[in-house]
């Protein structure tokens, strides 16, 4: 069983409204996103960018719907821009979570990242970094999680379709040349079966240094769909690869074992980007929160 007081659920806005495409869910405002987070039963969040970026002002929204903040998704640019322009976005990013009470920052390299581009295929464009880009991202996240550390925080990296850290080799990769005190592992269960890894064996392998849990489910057809029509990570978005937990074809139950058996401790959050025009997000969210209620009784 998880420790209830150590283990929290949530859910990301990206179901209401979606970063990459604003056109999905435009119609739909921060305060509909938590209040609804909060009826299905969540809570936290991460960050949108429709939430506003006074301290106050989000504290006070989100006291009002008994909900925290988990985190927020942040984009290095370690291999393709000057290290310092990194670190001084990083600080500022660092600063605010830290003062909306947040423990882990979530980081994910974009330089050479696909995913959000709408004509780029998802699997024949991905980019494959060399060492020297291997090395300046390694030591690079090296020295945002000591950032992160000064402030009794930890990143967590986001391993991501798209992006040159998307495989299971290149996540043993880069597990292997960061500081296992420094740089944490975010677990994304979509990302990894979307891209034809095993999740359980990652999940396994560095089940310690996992500090930050994604819970998506995927609709098997649909990736197939854009494997084969060399289709862009967002157009598979939209039509409708990823879901949330119950409602694709993902077995959670043994995974959710193996974070009960390791005593894991943070937060569980369902990540699940979908067309809110077509599946009702807070119908959505509440088929998500029932199923974790039932399979992982928490």
């Amino acid at each position: 069983m998880f420790n209830n007081e150590k283990v929290k659920v949530g859910i990301c806005p990206i179901g209401w409204t979606n970063d990459d495409m604003p056109d999905l869910g435009k119609q739909n405002t921060f305060e509909q996103a938590v209040s609804e987070m909060a009826l299905a039963g969540f809570k936290g969040t991460e960050i949108g960018n429709k939430y506003p970026k006074d301290v106050k002002v989000l504290t006070r929204a989100l006291e009002l719907r008994g909900l925290q903040i988990a985190s927020a998704w942040f984009s290095s640019f370690l291999t393709t821009k000057p290290y310092e322009e990194t670190e001084k976005a990083f600080v500022a990013h660092r600063d605010f979570l830290n003062a909306m009470g947040a423990k882990v920052i979530v980081v994910s390299e974009q330089g050479h990242s696909i995913q959000g581009q709408m004509e780029t295929p998802i699997f024949d464009g991905k980019y494959k970094f060399n060492e020297e880009e291997w090395k300046l991202l390694g030591d690079g996240l090296n020295k945002l999680g000591k950032l992160a550390a000064d402030k009794g925080m930890k990143i967590v990296y986001h391993h991501h379709m798209g992006t040159g850290v998307q495989t299971t080799e290149e996540i043993d990769k880069l597990m292997s040349i960061t500081d296992e005190n420094l740089v944490y592992l975010l677990f994304d269960t979509g990302h990894l079966v979307y891209s034809g890894e095993d999740p359980i064996a990652v999940l396994k392998k560095y089940i310690n240094r996992i500090k930050h849990v994604h819970l998506k489910d995927v609709r098997p057809e649909i990736v197939k769909k854009v494997k084969r029509e060399k289709l862009s990570f967002l157009k598979g978005v939209r039509l409708g690869a990823f879901t949330v937990p119950g409602d694709g074809a993902i077995d959670f139950e043994p995974i959710f074992k193996v974070l009960e058996d390791s005593d894991y401790e943070g937060w569980l959050l369902i990540e699940a980007e979908q067309d809110p025009a077509i599946a009702n997000p807070l119908e959505y969210a509440r088929i998500g929160r029932n199923y974790i209620k039932e399979k992982a009784h928490i």
